[in-house]
């Protein structure tokens, strides 16, 4: 299954998917609840990516640390969520928080699952405010915990290199300038920097294979994407790099979850 569905595709095959609407503002948390109340794609659910999809905060594990992986497969359950059903997830946002709905079902064992490539924008069908009657079915979570390193194995990687930390942030929140979202500034010794954005074209759909494969192969620079671990700010955007790399058909790549919130939360982390 590819990694991303076209909107001609999704909506000549609507019926046969499980639709999930991921819209989100992070400076306004709850601009996508509105958003979808106002309407969305026919069928589709809706989760929230601090409600539904992160979980508890610490405030040393990072703005949106990794959910209760059975808290979220009991939630999809409740949305007619199985091992064999196919899940679409779509967002407004360049595919920013769908990616990471699409990382989750893959940690939570589950394959069968696409993003909506344009989003929102892409969608010329009709919208809808009903909201789905779901039918309630059942999806156990089979975790896959090799798919993510935790912040020791970061912490280790400085001193005795193993993979290539790529930070999916701005390039000017990597340099540490203007930084509105951490109290500190900077980025991970060793990392270097590949803006998720750079992974869409104008029109806001995904780059070819083609073209994706070709920019990541120049800039890992001779590295195995498999050897690379993806971060962000909080574990969102990093999946955003984690998708395009499958649509490049570079696999293998892991995710820092706690990512930079997590890694500046303790002075004592080495910052460059």
């Amino acid at each position: 299954m590819t990694p991303l569905i076209s909107a001609l595709q999704l909506q000549e095959q609507l019926a046969d998917v499980l639709l999930i609407d991921c819209r989100h503002d992070l400076a306004n948390p709850e601009a996508g609840r509105l958003a979808y109340a106002e309407g969305h794609l026919p069928g589709a659910y809706f989760l929230h990516l601090d409600d539904d999809l992160s979980g508890l905060k610490t405030g040393a594990n990072g703005r949106h640390p990794l959910p209760d992986p059975q808290v979220l497969a009991d939630k999809l359950a409740d949305m007619g969520m199985s091992r064999s059903r196919r899940v679409v997830a779509y967002d407004a946002q360049g595919g920013m928080y769908a990616a990471r709905l699409w990382w989750l079902l893959r940690w939570l064992g589950h394959d069968h699952v696409q993003v909506l490539d344009g989003g929102m924008a892409a969608w010329q069908g009709a919208l809808v405010k009903d909201l789905p009657k779901p039918v309630v079915a059942e999806f156990v979570a089979e975790l896959r915990p090799a798919l993510m390193v935790g912040v020791e194995e970061v912490l280790a990687n400085i001193k005795l290199p193993i993979f290539t930390v790529v930070d999916a942030r701005s390039p000017s929140r990597f340099m540490g300038e203007g930084e509105t979202m951490d109290p500190v500034g900077g980025h991970i010794p060793g990392a270097i920097n590949r803006f998720f954005q750079n992974n869409l074209q104008e029109d806001g759909r995904f780059k070819s294979a083609e073209v994706l494969k070709a920019e990541w192969q120049q800039r890992l620079a001779g590295f195995d994407a498999s050897h690379t671990v993806q971060q962000c700010g909080s574990g969102v955007t990093a999946c955003h790099n984690l998708l395009a790399l499958e649509v490049a058909g570079l696999s293998g790549a892991r995710l820092y979850a706690g990512s930079w919130s997590e890694w500046c939360a303790d002075a004592a982390r080495p910052v460059a």
